[in-house]
């Protein structure tokens, strides 16, 4: 069965989007996510809204190997943030053609934090973009149920709930959340798999969630009933850094194993429904 795969730019962080657009190209890949704000002030990014060269050169690519933008990312909300800022952001998506904008949640109170998604959905949809709100067990969005409340609260056409299998682990998610979930609010999911022990401080979960994820089938996740769970249909996204291996396997075989693993998690999930 032929799936939607997408590889998400924390796989392959250390290449600026045209070289890592074309690795997901001749992996067989659909679409790719790209990042365009950074995590942390520092960190690794590509902010293609302030780099016209960079963002020319990506859109030649595209056309070239006829790879999609799925998301972008990654924007997130607190009680300081200015969301007239995001602008050239969303401009940059559009442009790119991008589908949804990869959204998280620090802000602890949740009535403002519905006002300010519910706002960044109206930004974010004249340029035909979803606004994907990905639960995290460090946020103030810690897990499916917060996040599909939130979306829902928001009333939004493009309000989204994103589940990354590895969080959804983290923050002892259920089958049955997945199933309480309306479709429409799912619009792609992200995959990795991860060590079986959860670790018991933010400082673990971050150090894994950021650097040091495994391949569909190599750590002690049970990805089978949520890739069945899922509604059909769904890209789902490869989100796997492994800055160790990256040390010495370089992107394109990091990538092929990752392609790999997960067509053969999506397979058997197919011959088990």
């Amino acid at each position: 069965m032929s799936h939607r795969i997408a590889l998400a730019q924390l796989t392959a962080i250390e290449l600026p989007p045209p070289a890592f657009l074309r690795v997901a190209a001749e992996n067989g890949c659909a679409s790719a996510g790209l990042r365009l704000i950074p995590v942390l002030p520092g960190a690794a990014a590509y902010p293609l809204m302030d780099d016209p060269a960079l963002l020319r050169e990506t859109l030649r690519v595209m056309a070239d190997t006829g790879i999609r933008v799925g998301d972008v990312e990654i924007v997130m909300l607190r009680p300081e943030t200015d969301l007239a800022t995001f602008q050239p952001f969303l401009e940059a998506a559009g442009r790119l053609g991008a589908h949804h904008v990869l959204v998280a949640g620090y802000d602890p109170d949740e009535a403002r934090m519905i006002d300010r998604y519910a706002a960044f959905c109206d930004l974010a949809a004249p340029f035909g973009l979803t606004a994907d709100l990905e639960f995290m067990p460090w946020s103030n969005v810690p897990d499916m149920a917060t996040a599909r409340r939130i979306a829902l609260a928001a009333g939004r056409p493009n309000a989204g709930v994103l589940l990354d299998t590895l969080h959804f682990d983290r923050s002892g998610g259920a089958i049955a959340d997945i199933a309480a979930t309306p479709p429409g609010l799912l619009h792609y999911w992200q995959v990795c798999d991860g060590p079986a022990e959860r670790p018991d401080t933010i400082e673990g979960l971050l150090h894994t969630a950021r650097s040091e994820r495994m391949f569909p089938g190599e750590g002690g996740i049970d990805l089978l009933p949520i890739a069945r769970a899922m509604p059909p249909g769904l890209t789902v996204s490869m989100e796997i850094p492994t800055v160790e291996l990256a040390r010495t396997v370089p992107a394109t075989e990091r990538v092929r194993r990752a392609v790999a693993a997960t067509r053969a998690l999506l397979d058997r999930a197919s011959q088990a429904a």
